[in-house]
């Protein structure tokens, strides 16, 4: 019974999410400025952790820049829901004049040299509109992002189905060391997308940085996975160009991640990042209790045993 209720669901998910998708973009907008106007003023969507983030992260703002930025959050996260829903069923050609990159010579210089790439994005921008690089790239490129899939299998089929439109794959987390030597022993060259600043439960954290004011438990599994299959490292400098256009400028971190110090490349993927939020911050999601693990609590309770995390 629930399976068929999940899979009804699904059903009328996606035939909304179609139909309102052939909206034109103006008209998208036009909601987004309605569910801007609720969420700040009627919902107040998480807005004490919106708050609590961007207050700890500018303490040099006032309380009047804070509540500017905190609205800019708001509009902009409305957009970023709309042009999401507008993904569904954009053409390539409509992709290309709105979602621009630059920096793609070095990529296809190093593809060409028959090394796989990763690149370092962050939660900033329109990153599900990154996923039409493969419109860009050499055909023989195969191009993936990593996610986690949603507990709804139906659901997950549904926004798995909207990011790989473009023709980049969606490969789980859990798979992904396993579908990469896969790809390896087929010759094949990889172009890897991984949003690399989500938060890390207890038995994950192995590293932390300071990143916008904040002691910061971090995921190392890029920068792992990158070393492993010797990947040249690039980050993804996504800027908003106008309303429903961005550019992202690939910059090249290595060609040698092997080379590098421990946590050395996940230390400039944090500070890239912050460099890219603090010239426009309103376009970060802000809504993620990004911080609600501290070192303090982590020192108290756990500690490391031949590289694993456990309880003391």
């Amino acid at each position: 019974m629930r399976k068929a209720l999940h899979y009804t669901a699904y059903i009328l998910a996606y035939g909304f999410w179609y139909a309102a998708s052939l909206l034109p973009l103006w008209a998208h907008y036009l909601i987004s400025d309605f569910l801007a106007f609720l969420l700040i003023y009627i919902i107040r969507y998480r807005h004490r952790v919106i708050w609590n983030n961007l207050k700890t992260s500018f303490p040099e703002k006032s309380d009047k820049e804070l509540r500017a930025l905190r609205n800019g959050f708001y509009r902009y996260f409305c957009d970023y829901l709309v042009e999401t829903i507008k993904l569904m069923t954009m053409s390539h050609g409509q992709l290309r004049k709105r979602m621009t990159f630059t920096g793609l010579e070095e990529i296809k210089k190093v593809v060409d040299e028959g090394q796989s790439v990763a690149l370092l994005l962050g939660h900033y921008g329109n990153w599900e509109w990154i996923t039409s690089l493969p419109n860009w790239l050499q055909e023989d490129v195969t191009c993936c992002q990593l996610y986690h899939p949603l507990a709804n299998e139906y659901f997950d089929k549904l926004f798995k189905f909207v990011r790989e439109r473009q023709g980049s794959h969606c490969v789980p987390k859990k798979d992904a060391l396993r579908w990469m030597v896969r790809c390896q022993q087929e010759g094949k060259i990889v172009v890897c997308g991984y949003i690399a600043d989500q938060s890390p439960k207890w038995n994950s954290i192995h590293h932390w940085v300071d990143f916008l004011r904040h002691d910061t438990p971090v995921f190392t599994g890029s920068e792992k996975l990158a070393c492993h299959f010797n990947q040249a490292v690039f980050y993804g400098d996504m800027t908003r160009v106008s309303r429903g256009h961005y550019n992202c400028e690939f910059r090249l971190l290595t060609r040698k991640p092997k080379k590098q110090p421990e946590f050395h490349i996940t230390d400039v993927y944090f500070r890239e990042l912050e460099k890219s939020i603090r010239r426009e911050p309103a376009y970060y999601l802000w809504s993620h209790n990004r911080w609600k693990r501290t070192h303090e609590e982590f020192d108290a309770h756990f500690k490391y045993v031949n590289g694993r995390v456990v309880h003391k």
